[in-house]
């Protein structure tokens, strides 16, 4: 039978559990305030916005595809060639936001061949490339 302190040990976070965990938390909050600077300066007009604020009110009834038509915004990862804008600049801290899952199982893609435990690292390697796959867009379903 299991003892209270065998039971706490099988309990305890691995190194690797740990990293992952650093990733998402440090990631997180880099995001964040990746996310309220470019906020503040969209908001403040420091930079230019691909859209005038004066002119949002146009779009706001408007579904996302009209609204995409309208303005003229590109769709996918059109974004990215917007980032001197203003109102596209912060997609920056959004990107890395979901990203940090695939960064995190990157690092534990090392951590699991270091310690040749095949199966994990077979399961964490899907995971990346299926989370990839899906974030391209190249399946057609949306990708965005």
């Amino acid at each position: 039978m299991t003892t209270e302190q065998e039971k706490k040990e099988l309990a305890k976070p691995t190194k690797e559990q740990i990293v992952y965990a650093d990733i998402l938390f440090y990631g997180s909050w880099l995001g964040i305030f990746i996310m309220v600077i470019t906020y503040f300066l969209y908001l403040g007009g420091i930079i230019e916005p691909y859209i005038p604020i004066s002119k949002m009110p146009d779009y706001w009834s408007m579904p996302s595809d009209h609204f995409a038509h309208a303005a003229d915004v590109p769709l996918g990862w059109g974004w990215m060639g917007l980032l001197g804008t203003g109102d596209f600049l912060n997609f920056i801290g959004i990107a890395l936001l979901g990203a940090l899952t695939i960064v995190g199982y990157l690092v534990l893609i090392r951590a699991y061949l270091r310690l040749k435990d095949t199966p994990f690292m077979l399961i964490t390697l899907v995971e990346v490339l299926v989370l990839v796959l899906a974030a391209s867009g190249i399946l057609g379903s949306g990708g965005h």
